[in-house]
């Protein structure tokens, strides 16, 4: 294994352990929102990261890491709810759950070591503050999409959207230590 696939798969643990905290706490009560309803949600935690990068501080006692994890998670759930998308259950057992969970992180971890092949790791070098401002630039594209009845002429669809987010976000968190578990 690689450094960033080292790296990444500390970050989602992260991720996936507060997601499994979450679960036995709310269970999957997110399955009744719409997905604009969580692009949404995830805009609200990119905003506060900008705005923080910004401002040099928050007035609340999370900063930018609790953002980050939420924007990995939510885009994960938004991932899930589109493959469910004519189901209506509400509640979904953990386990079944845990590998929903399991393989949409797979496959963005798959497209991440694709792009990273092509773009040589060129990540490394972007400042988180630009790679917050990509995250928004593709959550108003997602918005857009949504607003378009998920119609598009020659872009990559919301789907393409959540995983670059993911991968941003994953790659924020590298940059800000999280890999290593520090905080």
């Amino acid at each position: 294994m690689n450094q960033t696939e080292t790296e990444y798969r500390q970050v989602i643990k992260i991720c996936q352990d507060l997601f499994e905290k979450k679960n036995k706490d709310y269970g999957t009560s997110w399955r009744i929102l719409r997905l604009p309803s969580i692009t949404d949600q995830i805009f609200i935690k990119a905003q506060r990261i900008r705005t923080i990068q910004e401002k040099g501080f928050s007035r609340v006692d999370e900063g930018e890491i609790p953002e980050f994890i939420g924007i990995i998670n939510y885009c994960v759930m938004a991932l899930i709810q589109a493959e469910l998308v004519n189901n209506s259950e509400v509640e979904i057992p953990f386990e079944k759950l845990q590998a929903m969970y399991n393989k949409q992180v797979a496959e963005v971890m798959q497209l991440l070591f694709n792009k990273n092949h092509d773009y040589g790791e060129a990540w490394r070098d972007m400042r988180v503050s630009s790679m917050t401002d990509i995250i928004l630039m593709k959550l108003y594209r997602i918005k857009q999409i949504e607003d378009n009845q998920g119609k598009t002429l020659v872009s990559e669809g919301i789907k393409a959207g959540y995983q670059d987010i993911i991968n941003y976000a994953v790659f924020c968190m590298i940059k800000l230590g999280q890999a290593q578990g520090q905080q």
